[in-house]
């Protein structure tokens, strides 16, 4: 499992920082367009596995999703490949003009169609792949294994961010040095590789199944809450007027979001429940723990809303390749380093961090004050949320002074902890949901940068040159990043107001020992 991920990453993660020189040398776009098909497509990639998610709790389960993924991940590659290797698929372009052949009407439709297989299998990959690994470690409610399956958190982040890192310096130096046709044809081979682990090891997975979708259980909470608007909570919550799942460690519901509890209030037992005790209408009475999980990932939601910006700052990486495109990059005399290979700073940064944060950090904090020590989850949000916005600011000061040597020398041309939270706040039946609640949020921060670089485009053309402008040295790509600095610091003002109205993490080690002793949704209470 953990093989096919990796190579699947390597395979996919070194597509993208190129894509936007592959769009506008090979297809002829401009670079605002060019970039918004890259969001679209990063967009795409975010609500997935959402969509995975969904249909492996529901129907298929996380086995048969992981396979499913793996195959159309591989036939999205092959067909990435052959709009290099077949030159009917894609127009021609003079590279000493701006000029472009027009493509027939079927080649853009199979660039965009290898794009959607890739995002589609990579969803169902990735929608499963962290909550089936963590079926095979996790049992939080045993003392002994809580730390392993926190330690298996932070080590899937570094094997994650490591398989990126390679695909970055392997993946996009092939594409740079040895052309499109070898560049994607790799990653069909490491797709290949892939797909071919993790069906050898089929035999060795612990593989949980399918169960009834969370979904419809929340669809059930909304609708009975709805119909039960009337109806008069009572003051003392007991047994005999909430509907208890058998053998249900919750005995009444949270006071939280208490307008839910009307979904699980029993009003006739005779007209609300069958001779054996079961709702007879499950759309008109459900249990307290379809009530508490709904409330679970409701208060969650605006926390982690706010990580939406920092995926729009992250996403900007197409405009940060032409960027360093137009740099000297040589870092010996006969080596340059890849624009697209950039991005592998960050990563770099990420798995440095994490093994000096889990490995030196924190056993030397907690051997100095003699107890077990660890950054709350808020703070390490708050913290990367600062880091992005500081980012902006540097990025904005760096493109200042590149664009103003640029016009001296002549030139005329040119996101972990977040995924932790959600997955220690969220009850374990939800975990599939909590892995990928981050992808919907890239999904949204996607739309939200297609609509920023759009608006930004449209308007600062009136002036004349667009900020997001093809021509690197005539835009302003520094106003642009300063634009997204200050959006920055107002999402991290926002984030600090729902941290204080979220309060306590069940995240926090020093809540957990009093929180397990509640049960798994006695969280809602504690936070």
């Amino acid at each position: 499992m953990t093989a096919t991920e990796a190579f699947e990453r390597v395979a996919t993660t070194g597509l993208r920082p190129n894509m936007i020189v592959y769009l506008t040398r090979e297809f002829g776009m401009e670079t605002a367009k060019a970039a918004n098909v890259i969001f679209i497509w990063s967009a795409v990639d975010g609500i997935t596995p959402m969509i995975g998610a969904f249909l492996s709790d529901a129907y298929l389960g996380k086995y048969r999703m992981i396979g499913f993924g793996s195959i159309l991940s591989f036939l999205g590659v092959v067909l990435l490949w052959l709009t290099a290797m077949i030159p009917q698929a894609r127009p021609h372009c003079d590279q000493f003009s701006s000029t472009c052949e027009s493509p027939a009407a079927f080649r853009l439709p199979v660039f965009y169609c290898s794009l959607g297989l890739i995002s589609v299998g990579a969803g169902r990959i990735r929608s499963s792949c962290l909550a089936f690994g963590a079926d095979q470690v996790d049992d939080r409610n045993n003392p002994e294994n809580a730390e392993t399956f926190w330690s298996f958190l932070s080590w899937y982040y570094a094997k994650v961010s490591f398989s990126a890192l390679i695909s970055l310096i392997s993946i996009v130096y092939i594409q740079d040095k040895m052309g499109w046709k070898m560049g994607f044809g790799v990653p069909v081979m490491l797709m290949f590789v892939s797909a071919l682990s993790f069906f050898l090891a089929s035999s060795l997975y612990i593989k949980v199944q399918a169960r009834a979708s969370l979904f419809t259980g929340f669809a059930q909470v909304i609708m009975a809450s709805f119909r039960n608007r009337h109806v008069e909570l009572p003051s003392n919550d007991t047994n005999e007027v909430n509907y208890l799942r058998k053998e249900s460690m919750l005995q009444e519901p949270s006071e939280k979001l208490r307008f839910l509890n009307k979904a699980c209030v029993i009003k006739d037992s005779r007209r609300d429940l069958t001779s054996s005790g079961n709702a007879s209408n499950h759309w008109s009475l459900c249990t307290i723990e379809q009530v508490e999980d709904l409330k679970a990932l409701l208060r969650v939601l605006p926390l982690c809303s706010a990580g939406i910006m920092m995926s729009v700052t992250v996403s900007i990486f197409s405009f940060t390749v032409i960027q360093a495109g137009t740099m000297d990059r040589h870092i010996a005399p006969n080596f340059e380093v890849p624009a697209g290979s950039f991005g592998m700073l960050t990563l770099i940064s990420l798995i440095i961090w994490i093994a000096f944060y889990d490995r030196i950090a924190l056993p030397l904090a907690s051997k100095i004050k003699g107890k077990p020590v660890r950054l709350s989850l808020k703070q390490r949000m708050g913290i990367g949320l600062l880091c992005s916005c500081a980012s902006m600011v540097v990025l904005a000061i760096v493109e200042y002074n590149r664009r103003k040597l640029a016009i001296q020398e002549g030139f005329s041309d040119e996101p972990h902890a977040q995924i932790e939270f959600c997955y220690s706040e969220l009850p374990k039946t939800m975990s599939t949901i909590a892995a990928n609640i981050f992808g919907l949020g890239a999904f949204i921060a996607n739309l939200v940068a297609s609509f920023i670089t759009s608006t930004v485009d449209s308007v600062t053309k009136r002036g004349g040159e667009s900020w997001v402008s093809s021509n690197m040295n005539k835009g302003r790509y520094g106003y642009y990043y300063c634009l997204l600095a200050v959006l920055s610091m107002l999402n991290f003002i926002y984030f600090l107001a729902c941290s204080k109205a979220y309060g306590p993490c069940y995240g926090d080690h020093e809540n957990q020992a009093e929180i397990s002793r509640k049960g798994d949704h006695g969280r809602i209470d504690d936070c």
